[in-house]
């Protein structure tokens, strides 16, 4: 019979592509990877993988096993959850997926409705990047990530994961206080066009939210001048703050809190779409919705 776990390590391999990365992600050793997936093949009777240069590619046997370990990993989630009453308290661990706004504006007060409501659920919470975390709720690392959808950019979609509806983020231009070095030319900034000239802080290439920034500034008829550029959104008020940059900040990163700069409401008011996503599989769990239910609640308004 074949050992699901080690189906689930050959799932892996299909993903990472080689065992040194599995083994780096489950904390095992290379060797250990390789024993488990050769005892699976004598189980299989087949040959799972072929060496091409330092990565191992999956014969058309795995990657049928591989579909399979997938199907039969969803069927267990399945009847984890059908085995819970619903009268029954909701316990058990959730692994939460989140970006660093959605950490700041909606994760404390989703905590303290947990521990009032539902004490026995426990929430484990790792900040994520969108793109990536949806990947690794698939590949079930995390069982529920916040993600995010920038105005015409969509997100990932992948077919095995759902996806609820959470909430809408005003996303607005930062600009120093009143008393703080302005525009080069000393002037007030009170549109996007008038920050052509201003030293911006941006987020790493290849995020949704730098791709839509940029694109913001190109539509408005420059090309930002990006001397700063970090994932840490609180860096960001900080360059902010101190009349050395602006940058496109989204409202939930206030957390409720008032601003400390001075923000400017775009051309078209646009927002970021805010959404959760589990596996199919997994979304019936009564942990994963009482989790969802809570940070939809979470979400109160956070316009400044």
């Amino acid at each position: 019979m074949l050992d699901l776990r080690r189906l689930s390590l050959l799932r892996e391999v299909h993903r990472r592509g080689t065992l040194h990365a599995v083994a780096r992600a489950l904390s095992y050793s290379p060797s250990t990877i390789s024993q488990q997936l050769s005892l699976l093949e004598r189980e299989a009777g087949v040959t799972l993988l072929e060496r091409t240069g330092r990565r191992v590619q999956l014969t058309p046997q795995a990657e049928l096993l591989v579909a399979g370990a997938s199907q039969l990993l969803d069927d267990m989630e399945r009847l984890e959850a059908s085995l819970v009453p619903s009268t029954q308290e909701v316990t058990g661990t959730v692994r939460l997926a989140v970006f660093q706004s959605a950490a700041l504006g909606i994760v404390p007060h989703a905590l303290s409705l947990l521990a009032e409501e539902h004490p026995g659920v426990r929430l484990e919470i790792t900040q994520r990047e969108p793109e990536s975390a949806l990947d690794e709720v698939w590949a079930r690392e995390f069982d529920l990530v916040i993600a995010e959808e920038y105005p015409a950019h969509a997100a990932p979609l992948r077919r095995e994961l759902d996806r609820v509806p959470l909430g809408r983020d005003a996303l607005r231009l930062g600009v120093p206080s009143a008393g703080v070095a302005r525009a080069p030319a000393g002037r007030a900034i009170r549109s996007l066009g008038e920050a052509a000239e201003h030293a911006w802080v941006m987020e790493p290439r290849g995020t949704a939210s730098r791709h839509w920034a940029e694109q913001q500034c190109r539509l408005a008829g420059f090309e930002p001048d990006v001397r700063f550029e970090t994932a840490d959104l609180q860096a960001h008020i900080r360059l902010v703050e101190a009349g050395h940059a602006v940058a496109l900040l989204p409202d939930l990163v206030w957390g409720g809190r008032p601003p400390t700069v001075e923000l400017v409401t775009l051309a078209g008011d646009p927002h970021r779409t805010l959404f959760t996503s589990t596996r199919t599989a997994a979304a019936a769990r009564p942990a994963i919705v009482a989790v969802r239910e809570l940070l939809a609640r979470a979400l109160a308004p956070v316009s400044p």
